[in-house]
C-alpha cells in the first residue's frame, strides 16, 4: 500500500506551512493580491489548507460543484488563474516537494481550471 502524499509530507501542519507561505505571496501579487481584499486570511489559509490536502490523498475532501459555487462570484480570469498556479508551484518547491510530486498536485488544480475561472481575459 503506497502512501498518499498528505502523508509522506506531513499532514496538515505541513500544508499549512505551504498554504501559509502561498498566501504570503499570492496577497504581495499585482495580479491575485486584489482578490483577497476583505478576505479573513487566517479562514482562507484554514480552507485551502483542507482543499491541497484532500488533492494530496488527505482527508478533506470538496467536490467540483462545491469548487464552482465558491468560485463564482470572484471572475477569474487565466492570468490570474496561472498567476496562482505559479505561486504555488514556486512554494512546493520551496519546500522542496519532489518534483514529480509537485506536478501531481499541480495536475490535480490544473484539471479544475475550467471550474474555478469564470472570467474570460479582457
Amino acid at each position: 500500500m503506497s502512501r498518499s502524499l498528505f502523508d509522506k509530507y506531513g499532514g496538515f501542519a505541513s500544508v499549512s506551512k505551504v498554504v501559509s507561505a502561498f498566501y504570503d505571496k499570492a496577497v504581495e501579487s499585482d495580479i491575485i493580491g486584489p482578490y483577497f481584499d476583505d478576505i479573513d486570511m487566517r479562514a482562507q489559509v484554514d480552507h485551502q489548507t483542507k482543499f491541497i490536502s484532500s488533492l494530496m490523498g488527505g482527508p478533506a475532501s470538496y467536490s467540483d460543484e462545491a469548487l464552482q459555487k465558491v468560485h463564482a462570484h470572484l471572475a477569474i480570469d487565466r492570468t490570474s488563474f496561472e498567476e496562482m498556479a505559479n505561486l504555488l508551484r514556486e512554494t512546493l518547491e520551496e519546500y522542496e516537494i519532489e518534483g514529480a510530486d509537485v506536478d501531481r498536485i499541480m495536475h490535480e488544480i490544473g484539471s479544475r481550471a475550467d471550474i474555478i475561472i469564470t472570467r474570460q481575459d479582457s
